[in-house]
Protein backbone atom coordinates (compact mmCIF):
# COMPACT_ATOMS: atom_id res chain seq x y z
CA UNK A 1 0.00 0.00 0.00
CA UNK A 2 2.75 2.20 0.75
CA UNK A 3 4.67 1.88 -2.58
CA UNK A 4 1.45 2.65 -4.25
CA UNK A 5 0.97 5.82 -2.59
CA UNK A 6 4.63 6.77 -3.39
CA UNK A 7 4.19 6.01 -6.97
CA UNK A 8 5.08 8.98 -9.61
CA UNK A 9 4.75 8.04 -12.88
CA UNK A 10 1.21 7.41 -12.75
CA UNK A 11 -1.49 7.56 -16.26
CA UNK A 12 -2.65 11.08 -14.64
CA UNK A 13 0.79 12.37 -13.86
CA UNK A 14 1.79 11.18 -17.71
CA UNK A 15 -1.49 12.75 -19.45
CA UNK A 16 -1.30 15.97 -17.36
CA UNK A 17 2.46 16.47 -18.15
CA UNK A 18 1.69 15.91 -21.81
CA UNK A 19 -1.25 18.07 -21.81
CA UNK A 20 1.13 20.96 -20.23
CA UNK A 21 3.68 20.42 -22.78
CA UNK A 22 0.91 21.09 -25.55
CA UNK A 23 -0.64 23.80 -23.97
CA UNK A 24 3.15 25.49 -23.77
CA UNK A 25 3.92 24.34 -27.21
CA UNK A 26 1.01 26.25 -28.81
CA UNK A 27 1.95 29.30 -26.26
CA UNK A 28 5.41 29.72 -28.19
CA UNK A 29 4.86 28.49 -31.36
CA UNK A 30 2.28 31.43 -32.02
CA UNK A 31 4.45 34.16 -29.27
CA UNK A 32 7.44 34.24 -32.22
CA UNK A 33 5.01 34.30 -35.15
CA UNK A 34 1.93 36.23 -34.16
CA UNK A 35 3.62 39.61 -34.64
CA UNK A 36 4.87 38.99 -38.03
CA UNK A 37 1.36 38.24 -38.74
CA UNK A 38 -0.28 41.22 -37.41
CA UNK A 39 2.13 43.23 -39.37
CA UNK A 40 2.18 41.03 -43.09
CA UNK A 41 -1.77 40.84 -42.73
CA UNK A 42 -2.85 44.27 -40.98
CA UNK A 43 0.35 46.80 -41.43
CA UNK A 44 0.67 46.70 -37.74
CA UNK A 45 3.16 49.31 -36.41
CA UNK A 46 5.92 47.45 -33.92
CA UNK A 47 4.34 48.85 -30.69
CA UNK A 48 1.38 47.51 -32.20
CA UNK A 49 2.91 43.78 -33.26
CA UNK A 50 4.56 43.91 -29.46
CA UNK A 51 0.67 44.54 -27.90
CA UNK A 52 -0.71 41.97 -29.92
CA UNK A 53 2.35 39.51 -28.82
CA UNK A 54 1.90 40.70 -24.85
CA UNK A 55 -1.84 41.33 -24.48
CA UNK A 56 -2.24 37.18 -24.68
CA UNK A 57 -0.52 37.30 -21.44
CA UNK A 58 -2.42 40.17 -19.87
CA UNK A 59 -5.65 37.43 -20.83
CA UNK A 60 -3.38 34.87 -18.91
CA UNK A 61 -2.83 36.36 -15.91
CA UNK A 62 -6.95 37.93 -15.92
CA UNK A 63 -7.70 34.60 -16.13
CA UNK A 64 -5.36 32.83 -12.96
CA UNK A 65 -6.75 35.52 -11.15
CA UNK A 66 -10.31 34.80 -11.27
CA UNK A 67 -10.04 31.07 -11.72
CA UNK A 68 -7.74 30.19 -8.90
CA UNK A 69 -10.46 31.15 -6.14
CA UNK A 70 -13.14 28.73 -8.25
CA UNK A 71 -11.46 25.96 -8.79
CA UNK A 72 -12.45 23.98 -6.16
CA UNK A 73 -16.01 24.76 -6.42
CA UNK A 74 -16.14 24.10 -9.98
CA UNK A 75 -14.01 20.71 -9.99
CA UNK A 76 -10.49 20.61 -11.07
CA UNK A 77 -11.17 18.58 -13.78
CA UNK A 78 -13.68 20.47 -15.17
CA UNK A 79 -11.77 23.20 -14.73
CA UNK A 80 -9.40 21.59 -16.59
CA UNK A 81 -11.74 20.43 -19.40
CA UNK A 82 -13.57 23.42 -19.69
CA UNK A 83 -10.25 25.65 -19.85
CA UNK A 84 -9.26 23.55 -22.56
CA UNK A 85 -12.18 23.39 -24.40
CA UNK A 86 -12.28 27.50 -24.51
CA UNK A 87 -8.33 27.84 -25.28
CA UNK A 88 -9.00 25.48 -28.37
CA UNK A 89 -11.53 27.02 -29.93
CA UNK A 90 -10.89 30.29 -29.37
CA UNK A 91 -7.64 29.40 -31.78
CA UNK A 92 -10.69 29.61 -34.68
CA UNK A 93 -10.93 33.27 -34.48
CA UNK A 94 -7.35 33.57 -35.73
CA UNK A 95 -8.83 32.75 -39.01
CA UNK A 96 -11.29 35.55 -39.10
CA UNK A 97 -10.53 38.40 -40.40
CA UNK A 98 -11.57 41.91 -38.47
CA UNK A 99 -8.86 43.70 -38.32
CA UNK A 100 -5.72 44.44 -35.65
CA UNK A 101 -8.30 45.24 -33.09
CA UNK A 102 -10.23 41.80 -33.20
CA UNK A 103 -6.81 40.30 -33.72
CA UNK A 104 -6.15 41.70 -30.27
CA UNK A 105 -9.54 40.64 -28.78
CA UNK A 106 -8.53 36.96 -30.21
CA UNK A 107 -4.84 37.00 -28.35
CA UNK A 108 -7.02 38.24 -25.25
CA UNK A 109 -9.09 36.08 -25.18
CA UNK A 110 -6.86 32.90 -26.34
CA UNK A 111 -4.73 34.01 -23.14
CA UNK A 112 -7.73 33.77 -20.68
CA UNK A 113 -7.67 30.25 -21.78
CA UNK A 114 -4.19 29.50 -21.34
CA UNK A 115 -5.04 30.89 -17.27
CA UNK A 116 -7.75 28.88 -16.75
CA UNK A 117 -6.47 25.40 -18.22
CA UNK A 118 -2.29 25.82 -16.99
CA UNK A 119 -3.67 26.73 -14.03
CA UNK A 120 -6.06 23.68 -13.45
CA UNK A 121 -3.08 21.49 -15.08
CA UNK A 122 -0.78 22.65 -12.41
CA UNK A 123 -3.08 22.59 -9.60
CA UNK A 124 -4.10 18.46 -10.64
CA UNK A 125 -0.44 17.96 -11.38
CA UNK A 126 0.51 19.04 -7.45
CA UNK A 127 -2.73 16.86 -6.30
CA UNK A 128 -1.37 13.48 -8.12
CA UNK A 129 2.07 13.52 -7.05
CA UNK A 130 3.09 11.88 -3.89
CA UNK A 131 3.36 14.35 -0.89
CA UNK A 132 7.13 12.71 -0.57
CA UNK A 133 8.18 12.92 -4.17
CA UNK A 134 6.52 16.88 -4.59
CA UNK A 135 9.78 18.29 -5.80
CA UNK A 136 10.59 15.42 -7.74
CA UNK A 137 7.23 15.31 -9.52
CA UNK A 138 6.43 19.02 -10.32
CA UNK A 139 10.59 19.02 -11.42
CA UNK A 140 9.93 15.87 -14.18
CA UNK A 141 6.42 18.24 -14.64
CA UNK A 142 8.28 21.50 -15.21
CA UNK A 143 10.36 19.78 -17.79
CA UNK A 144 7.36 19.41 -20.72
CA UNK A 145 7.54 23.34 -20.24
CA UNK A 146 10.92 23.14 -20.92
CA UNK A 147 10.81 21.00 -24.21
CA UNK A 148 8.16 23.44 -25.35
CA UNK A 149 9.88 26.23 -25.01
CA UNK A 150 12.92 24.68 -27.09
CA UNK A 151 10.33 23.28 -29.40
CA UNK A 152 7.97 26.07 -29.61
CA UNK A 153 10.43 28.76 -31.09
CA UNK A 154 12.04 26.38 -33.34
CA UNK A 155 8.66 24.91 -35.22
CA UNK A 156 7.23 28.20 -35.18
CA UNK A 157 10.08 30.11 -36.96
CA UNK A 158 10.32 27.14 -39.75
CA UNK A 159 6.58 26.62 -40.11
CA UNK A 160 6.52 30.97 -41.10
CA UNK A 161 9.58 30.25 -43.08
CA UNK A 162 7.66 27.46 -45.10
CA UNK A 163 4.03 27.81 -44.88
CA UNK A 164 1.18 30.31 -44.52
CA UNK A 165 -0.13 31.91 -41.46
CA UNK A 166 -3.33 29.86 -42.21
CA UNK A 167 -1.65 26.09 -41.74
CA UNK A 168 0.06 27.58 -38.56
CA UNK A 169 -3.23 28.03 -36.97
CA UNK A 170 -4.74 24.88 -38.29
CA UNK A 171 -1.77 23.03 -36.54
CA UNK A 172 -2.27 24.58 -32.92
CA UNK A 173 -6.34 24.02 -33.41
CA UNK A 174 -5.34 20.67 -33.87
CA UNK A 175 -2.90 20.24 -30.98
CA UNK A 176 -5.31 21.60 -28.90
CA UNK A 177 -7.75 19.27 -29.95
CA UNK A 178 -5.41 16.47 -28.94
CA UNK A 179 -5.16 18.06 -25.81
CA UNK A 180 -8.40 18.43 -24.84
CA UNK A 181 -8.95 14.76 -26.21
CA UNK A 182 -6.02 13.50 -23.71
CA UNK A 183 -7.44 15.39 -20.62
CA UNK A 184 -10.62 13.25 -21.58
CA UNK A 185 -8.30 10.36 -19.85
CA UNK A 186 -7.44 12.17 -16.58
CA UNK A 187 -8.92 10.56 -13.27
CA UNK A 188 -8.89 13.45 -11.10
CA UNK A 189 -9.88 13.11 -6.89
CA UNK A 190 -11.36 16.72 -5.52
CA UNK A 191 -10.57 18.15 -2.75
CA UNK A 192 -11.87 16.85 0.27
CA UNK A 193 -12.81 20.17 1.67
CA UNK A 194 -13.55 22.59 -1.50
CA UNK A 195 -14.38 26.20 -0.42
CA UNK A 196 -15.85 28.66 -2.12
CA UNK A 197 -13.99 31.47 -1.85
CA UNK A 198 -16.21 35.12 -1.66
CA UNK A 199 -15.46 38.91 -1.30
CA UNK A 200 -12.92 41.01 -2.67
CA UNK A 201 -10.30 40.24 0.02
CA UNK A 202 -6.84 39.63 -0.92
CA UNK A 203 -6.91 35.98 -0.23
CA UNK A 204 -10.01 35.64 -2.50
CA UNK A 205 -7.46 36.22 -5.34
CA UNK A 206 -4.26 34.28 -4.63
CA UNK A 207 -3.20 32.78 -1.83
CA UNK A 208 -1.32 34.45 0.70
CA UNK A 209 1.16 32.01 1.96
CA UNK A 210 2.24 31.63 -1.16
CA UNK A 211 3.15 35.07 -1.50
CA UNK A 212 6.75 34.75 -0.28
CA UNK A 213 7.71 32.44 -2.83
CA UNK A 214 5.93 33.99 -5.84
CA UNK A 215 8.23 37.05 -5.29
CA UNK A 216 10.92 35.64 -5.75
CA UNK A 217 9.60 33.86 -8.95
CA UNK A 218 8.33 37.03 -9.76
CA UNK A 219 11.95 38.73 -9.51
CA UNK A 220 13.59 36.06 -11.40
CA UNK A 221 11.01 35.97 -14.33
CA UNK A 222 11.53 39.73 -14.70
CA UNK A 223 15.40 38.87 -14.98
CA UNK A 224 15.10 35.94 -17.71
CA UNK A 225 12.41 38.13 -19.22
CA UNK A 226 15.35 40.18 -20.43
CA UNK A 227 17.16 36.81 -21.78
CA UNK A 228 13.74 35.93 -23.10
CA UNK A 229 13.10 38.96 -25.53
CA UNK A 230 16.20 40.57 -26.24
CA UNK A 231 19.23 37.66 -26.84
CA UNK A 232 18.57 37.64 -30.71
CA UNK A 233 19.20 41.62 -30.25
CA UNK A 234 22.24 41.30 -28.67
CA UNK A 235 23.18 38.42 -30.58
CA UNK A 236 23.24 40.79 -33.88
CA UNK A 237 24.59 43.57 -31.98
CA UNK A 238 27.84 41.06 -31.05
CA UNK A 239 27.66 39.40 -34.90
CA UNK A 240 26.99 35.93 -33.24
CA UNK A 241 23.20 35.46 -34.65
CA UNK A 242 24.11 31.57 -35.57
CA UNK A 243 24.86 30.95 -31.84
CA UNK A 244 22.05 32.44 -30.54
CA UNK A 245 19.79 30.04 -32.33
CA UNK A 246 20.77 27.22 -30.30
CA UNK A 247 21.06 29.09 -26.87
CA UNK A 248 17.33 28.27 -25.98
CA UNK A 249 18.47 24.59 -26.47
CA UNK A 250 21.52 24.43 -24.90
CA UNK A 251 19.38 26.34 -21.98
CA UNK A 252 16.97 23.43 -21.96
CA UNK A 253 19.34 20.48 -22.42
CA UNK A 254 20.75 21.95 -19.09
CA UNK A 255 17.33 21.66 -17.47
CA UNK A 256 16.41 18.30 -18.38
CA UNK A 257 19.94 17.27 -17.67
CA UNK A 258 19.98 19.07 -13.72
CA UNK A 259 15.85 18.50 -12.76
CA UNK A 260 15.89 15.37 -11.68
CA UNK A 261 18.68 15.29 -9.70
CA UNK A 262 17.58 18.87 -7.99
CA UNK A 263 13.82 17.27 -7.67
CA UNK A 264 15.13 14.76 -5.73
CA UNK A 265 17.86 16.85 -3.05
CA UNK A 266 14.58 19.26 -2.65
CA UNK A 267 12.47 16.18 -1.24
CA UNK A 268 15.02 14.75 0.56
CA UNK A 269 17.08 17.86 1.90
CA UNK A 270 14.40 20.82 1.86
CA UNK A 271 14.80 23.57 -0.80
CA UNK A 272 17.50 25.46 0.44
CA UNK A 273 20.23 23.17 -1.23
CA UNK A 274 18.57 23.58 -4.11
CA UNK A 275 17.39 27.40 -4.25
CA UNK A 276 20.70 29.12 -3.06
CA UNK A 277 23.14 27.53 -5.78
CA UNK A 278 20.08 27.86 -8.71
CA UNK A 279 20.03 31.72 -7.67
CA UNK A 280 23.59 31.70 -7.89
CA UNK A 281 24.58 30.08 -11.16
CA UNK A 282 21.65 32.25 -12.88
CA UNK A 283 23.42 35.72 -11.40
CA UNK A 284 26.86 34.19 -12.86
CA UNK A 285 24.66 33.39 -16.17
CA UNK A 286 23.83 36.52 -16.56
CA UNK A 287 27.09 37.83 -15.47
CA UNK A 288 29.00 35.95 -18.26
CA UNK A 289 26.07 36.68 -20.63
CA UNK A 290 27.09 40.48 -20.03
CA UNK A 291 30.76 39.62 -21.19
CA UNK A 292 30.18 37.51 -23.87
CA UNK A 293 32.12 38.15 -26.88
CA UNK A 294 32.35 34.88 -28.97
CA UNK A 295 30.00 31.51 -29.45
CA UNK A 296 31.31 29.67 -26.33
CA UNK A 297 30.60 32.34 -23.51
CA UNK A 298 27.22 32.82 -25.07
CA UNK A 299 26.41 29.42 -24.76
CA UNK A 300 27.72 28.75 -21.64
CA UNK A 301 25.56 31.66 -20.44
CA UNK A 302 22.88 29.79 -21.61
CA UNK A 303 23.80 26.59 -19.76
CA UNK A 304 24.21 28.49 -16.44
CA UNK A 305 21.05 30.16 -17.05
CA UNK A 306 19.14 27.31 -17.62
CA UNK A 307 20.82 25.41 -14.54
CA UNK A 308 19.36 28.52 -12.28
CA UNK A 309 16.51 29.81 -14.04
CA UNK A 310 15.31 26.54 -14.44
CA UNK A 311 15.86 25.22 -11.36
CA UNK A 312 14.44 28.38 -9.48
CA UNK A 313 11.18 27.78 -12.04
CA UNK A 314 10.29 24.21 -10.65
CA UNK A 315 11.76 25.11 -7.05
CA UNK A 316 9.50 28.03 -6.46
CA UNK A 317 6.21 26.31 -7.35
CA UNK A 318 7.34 23.37 -5.03
CA UNK A 319 7.60 25.19 -2.45
CA UNK A 320 4.34 27.77 -3.57
CA UNK A 321 2.24 24.25 -3.20
CA UNK A 322 3.64 22.78 -0.06
CA UNK A 323 3.06 26.05 1.98
CA UNK A 324 -0.57 26.30 1.48
CA UNK A 325 -3.63 24.09 2.62
CA UNK A 326 -4.77 21.44 0.65
CA UNK A 327 -7.96 22.73 -0.23
CA UNK A 328 -6.49 26.24 -0.98
CA UNK A 329 -3.74 24.46 -3.62
CA UNK A 330 -5.82 25.73 -6.76
CA UNK A 331 -5.09 29.26 -5.66
CA UNK A 332 -1.58 28.63 -4.72
CA UNK A 333 -0.83 27.28 -8.02
CA UNK A 334 -2.64 30.49 -9.24
CA UNK A 335 -0.46 32.73 -7.38
CA UNK A 336 2.91 31.35 -8.47
CA UNK A 337 1.99 31.51 -12.42
CA UNK A 338 0.43 34.77 -11.45
CA UNK A 339 3.70 36.09 -10.46
CA UNK A 340 6.04 34.21 -12.76
CA UNK A 341 3.24 35.66 -15.66
CA UNK A 342 3.84 39.25 -14.70
CA UNK A 343 7.80 39.39 -14.72
CA UNK A 344 7.77 37.18 -17.81
CA UNK A 345 5.22 39.45 -19.11
CA UNK A 346 5.57 42.96 -17.97
CA UNK A 347 9.26 42.99 -17.84
CA UNK A 348 10.62 43.37 -21.25
CA UNK A 349 8.39 46.73 -21.40
CA UNK A 350 10.61 47.75 -18.09
CA UNK A 351 13.38 46.38 -19.58
CA UNK A 352 13.19 48.14 -23.10
CA UNK A 353 12.49 51.44 -21.34
CA UNK A 354 16.74 50.92 -20.00
CA UNK A 355 18.31 49.59 -23.17
CA UNK A 356 18.74 52.83 -24.59
CA UNK A 357 20.34 54.07 -21.69
CA UNK A 358 22.65 51.19 -21.10
CA UNK A 359 23.01 49.01 -23.84
CA UNK A 360 22.47 45.24 -23.64
CA UNK A 361 26.02 44.41 -21.58
CA UNK A 362 25.06 46.81 -19.14
CA UNK A 363 21.77 45.73 -18.99
CA UNK A 364 22.39 42.08 -17.98
CA UNK A 365 25.46 43.35 -15.78
CA UNK A 366 22.90 45.20 -13.59
CA UNK A 367 20.27 42.40 -13.81
CA UNK A 368 23.00 39.82 -12.72
CA UNK A 369 23.61 42.32 -9.82
CA UNK A 370 19.88 42.11 -9.20
CA UNK A 371 20.04 38.38 -9.32
CA UNK A 372 22.72 38.39 -6.94
CA UNK A 373 20.76 40.67 -4.30
CA UNK A 374 17.74 37.81 -4.68
CA UNK A 375 19.65 35.40 -2.57
CA UNK A 376 19.13 37.73 0.23
CA UNK A 377 15.38 38.31 -0.41
CA UNK A 378 14.54 34.19 -0.89
CA UNK A 379 16.68 34.24 2.54
CA UNK A 380 14.00 36.33 4.03
CA UNK A 381 11.31 35.13 2.15
CA UNK A 382 11.69 31.64 2.77
CA UNK A 383 15.24 30.33 3.45
CA UNK A 384 15.23 30.94 6.83
CA UNK A 385 12.10 29.36 7.68
CA UNK A 386 13.06 26.30 5.71
CA UNK A 387 16.64 26.25 7.36
CA UNK A 388 14.67 25.83 11.07
CA UNK A 389 11.93 23.62 9.28
CA UNK A 390 14.41 21.16 9.00
CA UNK A 391 16.47 21.62 12.10
CA UNK A 392 13.41 20.70 13.76
CA UNK A 393 12.61 17.96 11.53
CA UNK A 394 16.14 16.49 12.05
Amino acid sequence: MQLTAQKLWTKDFLIISLVNFFLTLIFFLLMVTIGVHAVSAYGASTSEAGLVTGIFIIGTLVGRLFIGRLIDSIGRRKTLLIGLTFFTATILLYFLDFGIGFLLFTRFVHGLGMGLSSTATGTIVAQVIPGSRKGEGIGYYSMSSTLATAIGPFVGLMMSQYTSFSVIFLACFVIGLISLGSALFVTVPESDNPQVVRGLSLSAFVEPKALPIALIIGVAALSYSSVLSYINFYASELDLVEAASIFFLVYSIAVLISRPITGRLMDARGANIVMYPAIVLFAVGMLVLSQANNAVMLLLAGALIGLGFGNIQSGTQAIAVKAADPHRMGMATSTFFIALDAGLGFGPYFIGLLIPLTGFSTLYLLLAGVVFFTVFLYYLMNGRRERTEMKQAA
